[in-house]
């Protein structure tokens, strides 16, 4: 599959974070836990460099926990502060202000030197489409502060939120790169649903998904769905999926369209259980936080 998808408000607020980029004592970078490597937006690192920098690995509770926590080391080892959470739990919120008061800790004290005090820490919240940042800082502040939502390109501009006396939030659209120069970067965006499913070809990105689960899952699909005996050919995976779950068209005939934004949605929702489409083995020579 060829995914490019770079709609033109993404020129726009890139422009506009960097003129915000000044402001900035913190940059609050969330990724997708179960694709650590290609939910990281490489513009991040030139525009907040020089910045405090802090990585949340969301829906953390979607991906393969030990690979979770190779990739959480990864990032410690760079000496970036690194959470995992799920932004829809509180629960798991609660250790993201101490890791923020610890990653400004230089800048607290510089103030501290200078007779500054209680000055709020500005942090700037990015990500790309659909990665649950507006979601993360509207439970970080108990309240409904930023639009949620299931597709991506619900934020449309930045948003400046004051949480209390010691910390401001400035919410970011998400932002993706003008163009994916590896495929399997823009394959595993649109798996997670960081790419505008109608410019796909769904039938083929399921078939996509079943490949990469028979590698490293094999037995998901089949326990999800009650499949015996499946053949490797990935047509004929998704026609048993279809089976399984009665979607037919007029006449009996399998609809295959249908029992691919099934699994699809079964994927994305995490109901083939913990899931991690990137090693972080595969990509430690790769991966980089300037």
């Amino acid at each position: 599959m060829n995914i490019q998808w770079y709609p033109g408000h993404m020129t726009k607020a890139r422009r506009a974070m960097q003129e915000d980029i000044k402001l900035i004592d913190l940059v609050i970078e969330l990724v997708d836990a179960r694709v650590p490597f290609s939910s990281r937006n490489p513009d991040i690192d030139k525009l907040a460099a020089g910045k405090a920098r802090m990585v949340l690995l969301n829906k953390a509770d979607l991906a393969d926990e030990a690979e979770t926590r190779k990739w959480a080391q990864m990032f410690e080892d760079m000496g970036i502060h690194v959470v995992k959470i799920d932004a829809r739990n509180k629960g798991t919120l609660k250790q993201v202000q101490a890791a923020q008061q610890e990653a400004c800790k230089e800048k607290i004290e510089r103030d501290r030197r200078r007779g500054i005090l209680n000055r709020p820490i500005r942090t700037m919240v990015v990500g790309i489409p659909n990665v649950g940042k507006s979601t993360f800082i509207n439970s970080f502040a108990g309240k409904a502060c930023a639009k949620t939502g299931n597709k991506p390109g619900v934020t449309k501009g930045n948003q400046w939120i004051r949480l209390n006396k010691t910390l401001e939030l400035l919410d970011t659209p998400g932002i993706l790169w003008p163009r994916f120069e590896d495929q399997q970067v823009g394959l595993h965006l649109a798996l997670i649903g960081s790419i505008n499913d109608q410019i796909l070809n769904k039938d083929e990105l399921a078939c996509e998904l079943i490949s990469l689960l028979e590698k490293d899952y094999p037995q998901v699909v089949k326990d999800r769905f009650g499949i015996e005996n499946v053949e490797e050919d990935r047509v004929k995976v998704l026609e048993e999926i279809a089976r399984s779950r009665a979607c037919l068209m007029k006449g009996g005939e399998l609809d295959l369209a249908r029992a691919s934004a099934l699994l699809l949605d079964d994927f994305r929702a995490g109901k083939l259980g913990r899931i991690s489409l990137e090693k972080a083995e595969d990509y430690k020579d790769r991966i980089k936080v300037k």
